[in-house]
């Protein structure tokens, strides 16, 4: 590249890092793990259930944490299987696990305060690339790029002409997004949660909303005239899979205040009367949960399976004829 273009193109990326920027001290989101106040841990907690999970049901669930526990020796000093009854309805409740092994460490290696350094994010349990970035740049102001499936689709169409990005994360999408970040670190801070928030409100997957769009002039995709997207993401299978036994066990787990009969779980309609005077937990909720279970089209093996798949993952102990959370 010619130092004309390379002046250029970094004209481009400053008119686009200003437009983006104000856009979102404009329309961007009150969100409270967003907030000056709020801590590291509050930051990281709210990252690991924003995997996969849209905003609108992590803020109860986050709140609920928050003023349970406030610290991670507070989440540390808990039973695993109090994050997983905690995580309720999230979806994914091994990232409970992990935050639950994560809360140990810090507060047995680091003092109870979630270390600031990339690299010391990065060996905390469970936490990836993408999480000790975005912790370290929302919860401690250091300049690293964040680079999640919303700025992928900003890039792609922004920049690539594309309707959306690959499959999976390239080198070449890590590059370009290194070579957008602003040198300054304040800048590169409020760049990672702009361009962010645009790809959530704006820039949508599906029905994205280019009359709002800050950058809609400088978009190649628009330029292009919006051609089709090269792949349809599918979304993953849920109906009928474990995946969904699996979730309608835990349920019941989350519901029950102590260990549960397995052949209640595994039992069909006719006899699932008789078994359930022997659970514990709160009578309604419980059944409730049981009743989404006999609902399923899963047979006795399926649910054999889920539940086999559950213990081996720890979201589950089981004690001969019983299970429970873990404990």
């Amino acid at each position: 590249m010619n130092s004309c273009s390379t002046a250029a193109a970094a004209t481009r990326f400053r008119d686009v890092h200003r437009a983006v920027i104000q856009w979102f001290e404009r329309s961007g989101r009150d969100l409270p793990w967003r907030d000056p106040g709020c801590s590291p841990w509050g930051v990281l907690v709210s990252e690991v259930m924003l995997q996969q999970t849209p905003v609108v049901r992590v803020l109860p669930v986050w709140r609920a944490w928050q003023q349970r526990w406030p610290t991670a020796p507070d989440l540390a000093a808990a039973a695993p299987g109090e994050a997983v009854r905690a995580w309720g309805r999230l979806g994914y409740p091994r990232r409970a696990l992990r935050l639950h092994a994560a809360a140990r460490v810090i507060t047995e290696d680091h003092g109870g305060k979630v270390p600031g350094q990339h690299g010391e994010l990065l060996a905390l349990p469970g936490i990836g690339a993408y999480t000790a970035a975005a912790v370290s740049v929302f919860a401690f102001g250091r300049r690293h790029t964040v680079v999640d499936t919303n700025v992928r689709r900003v890039q792609a169409r922004l920049f690539g002409g594309k309707a959306l990005p690959g499959r999976s994360l390239t080198a070449a999408e890590t590059r370009l997004a290194a070579s957008l970040l602003p040198r300054r670190t304040a800048e590169s801070v409020a760049w990672n949660k702009s361009v962010m928030e645009l790809g959530a409100l704006v820039c949508t997957a599906r029905a994205p909303r280019c009359a709002q769009c800050p950058v809609a002039k400088q978009c190649a995709w628009l330029a292009a005239g919006r051609p089709e997207p090269e792949h349809v993401p599918r979304g993953q299978a849920w109906h009928g899979t474990d995946r969904q036994v699996r979730g309608a066990i835990m349920a019941v787990l989350r519901e029950s205040t102590g260990p549960v009969p397995v052949p209640l779980l595994l039992a069909d309609r006719a006899s699932t009367q008789q078994l359930t005077a022997a659970l514990p937990g709160p009578e309604a909720a419980v059944a409730a949960s049981l009743d989404t279970l006999r609902r399923l089209p899963a047979g006795r093996e399926q649910r054999e399976r889920a539940l086999a798949g559950l213990v081996a993952d720890g979201l589950a102990e089981r004690a001969g004829d019983a299970v429970a959370l873990p404990r």
